[in-house]
């Protein structure tokens, strides 16, 4: 499955090089009409990153988030610095189906465990982005890619697994946003690793073979869930590097 993604920074849609808000492009291009524009190419999902309301909790972007579920075109999975059961409860009150929670599965896995029981492991993603050492640990990054947490991914899933975990979104830190490709050994090795899990790629991807390789190393993974594995496109679709059909056909 090919997911476009949108990055929102009050309002307007962005791209951050490698999670630094210091390091922002900005799209002259609404995002609503990117919605409809990504569903008439064949979209069925779309990711959103709420980046205002990840560095202040308090200025969410909801009404906008809103406005582009309402179009009624496509399913949504959102996040952006998740940190309270309410959080979780307005994106799925404004018809978000999947919310994607990051630095709190680490920070307070057991929270974050509880929700899933609650919600469901389908309504529910962990975004888990590494930074991967010389010996090959793949460590998650927390705080927006800040700090690091010094626990492992396998760590994380193997914990999550317990309460049924479905969705994982993984990203290379260190290829985000560069247009220098994904990290395809490290989805490989995920996909083969833990194949009951719908693994979404992401970061760096800037070619349909960028995509085709992807989709193949993840392919098989997440089988017996609600949606399979998928790859996130965003710098790349933004800046024209394909159109967003082509990678639908692959």
């Amino acid at each position: 499955m090919i997911i476009p993604a949108i990055d929102l920074i009050e309002g307007s849609v962005v791209r951050l090089y490698q999670g630094d808000y210091g390091q922002k492009t900005e799209y002259k291009i609404d995002p609503v009409e990117l919605v409809k524009q990504y569903a008439s190419d064949g979209a069925e999902w779309l990711h959103i990153v709420d980046l205002t309301g990840a560095k202040d909790t308090t200025k969410r972007q909801l009404t906008l988030i809103k406005q582009m579920v309402d179009l009624e075109v496509m399913k949504f999975q959102a996040g952006g610095g998740i940190r309270t059961e309410q959080d979780i409860i307005d994106l799925f009150e404004i018809g978000v189906t999947r919310v994607v929670i990051g630095s709190l599965a680490v920070n307070n896995a057991e929270l974050v465990m509880s929700w899933v029981e609650k919600y469901g492991a389908e309504r529910i993603v962990l975004a888990l982005d590494v930074n991967i050492d010389s010996e090959g640990n793949k460590y998650i990054a927390t705080h927006g890619w800040q700090e690091s947490s010094g626990v492992t991914l396998e760590s994380v899933v193997e914990q999550f697994l317990s309460v049924g975990l479905k969705h994982v979104l993984c990203t290379d830190i260190s290829k985000d946003g560069t247009l220098q490709g994904p990290n395809q050994a490290l989805y490989k090795t995920l996909a083969q690793q833990y194949p009951q899990i719908s693994w979404q790629a992401s970061g760096g991807i800037s070619s349909l073979a960028d995509i085709e390789l992807a989709l193949t190393n993840i392919k098989g993974s997440g089988l017996n869930n609600d949606s399979p594995s998928g790859v996130i496109l965003g710098r790349s679709l933004l800046e024209g590097k394909f159109e967003l059909k082509q990678a639908i056909a692959l």
